[in-house]
């Protein structure tokens, strides 16, 4: 098995060395960037299999690089940080990121997260491949076609990012049965992640805002008291 790719953009020196440090010694194939400008051109032709991306750069922020790498691709996204501030982590993860670290880190933290995003990873490609129905039809013309990681609706890509797509394929393996909002942390975003409630809440929100129909009910259901469902009709 080739040795991940991971990708850093982090505008302090010590702390990029000392991450590319730390993961070139767990096996990690790197390459850092000091500007989310440099990081662009570098994500293009190294193709990683993970983004490591401070949120404060001099030229460009974290989250509009994460949203666009989020929308057009499937690399899981851990942002770096120095906020503690709860909006700021629950923004990262609305538009795409996988998980956050807060600094000063622990690398023994690090590591374990980054393990953690590529267990999930081999545990989804693992139940694709020994599951045949690829393509999931969901109401309103929308289908999911789970080889791809696509979403479709009336054959249009659907602009989903990394976390929003897997919670919308949760929600479709499972109709009808209902997810308290803790469980759906524990199911799609892991047992290990350090988030609250209100990041299923932005998630469905989004899903809501581009796949349903104007007056149309909502193909997720609000649970009163308990969470979310996705409704067979």
């Amino acid at each position: 098995m080739n040795p991940k790719k991971i990708l850093l953009i982090e505008d302090e020196d010590s702390i990029r060395d000392l991450l590319a440090y730390i993961l070139r010694k767990e096996g990690y194939v790197t390459k850092e960037a000091a500007t989310g400008t440099q990081g662009l051109e570098i994500l293009q032709n190294f193709k990683p299999d993970m983004l490591l991306l401070d949120l404060m750069l001099p030229d460009m922020s974290g989250f509009d690089i994460c949203k666009q790498v989020s929308l057009n691709s499937a690399i899981p996204v851990i942002m770096i940080t120095a906020k503690s501030d709860t909006m700021d982590k629950i923004l990262g993860m609305e538009i795409g990121a996988d998980d956050y670290i807060t600094k000063p880190f622990d690398s023994r933290e690090v590591i374990a997260r980054i393990r953690a995003i590529f267990r999930r990873i081999e545990l989804i490609e693992g139940a694709l491949e020994n599951d045949t129905s690829e393509i999931i039809h969901l109401e309103s013309e929308v289908l999911i076609h789970r080889g791809r990681r696509e979403v479709l609706k009336r054959g249009i890509k659907v602009g989903l990012t990394n976390k929003e797509y897997d919670l919308l394929l949760f929600f479709a393996e499972h109709k009808d049965r209902v997810f308290s909002r803790f469980d759906l942390l524990d199911k799609v975003w892991g047992f290990d992640f350090a988030g609250d409630t209100r990041t299923v809440d932005i998630h469905v929100q989004r899903i809501r805002k581009k796949l349903d129909e104007e007056h149309n009910l909502s193909m997720i259901e609000t649970v009163f008291g308990i969470g979310y469902k996705l409704v067979s009709r």
